[in-house]
């Protein structure tokens, strides 16, 4: 982020919180915007889903105030593999494929 951006977020916001990725949360001095900086690459899916509806105007709670509870069957976080050698595809489960018959009816 160059430093233009970085001064103009400093005049015109405040920062409300940040998340366990390290994403920063600001809203703007007159409450109607709400904005994130990503820390590394920005992908919109590292945003966890209490930060998610806080910057979507979808609660005014800022989730940096409560406790979040987490389950035991969520997930933890895997950034978005297309493109990448870890994505799937259909071509690297040979083991599945050659296992595979296809069926035909007997007539």
């Amino acid at each position: 982020m160059d430093i233009i951006n970085k001064i103009a977020i400093k005049l015109f916001n405040h920062k409300v919180g940040s998340d366990e990725f390290g994403n920063q949360y600001f809203q703007s001095k007159n409450k109607k915007r709400r904005f994130v900086v990503y820390k590394g690459s920005p992908e919109a899916t590292k945003i966890p889903s209490e930060w998610r509806v806080w910057i979507h105007h979808q609660c005014d709670d800022v989730p940096s105030h409560f406790k979040i509870k987490k389950y035991f069957w969520q997930k933890m976080y895997l950034p978005n593999l297309t493109g990448t050698q870890l994505a799937y595809s259909p071509k690297k489960d040979q083991e599945r494929k050659s296992a595979y018959e296809a069926w035909t009816p007997k007539i």
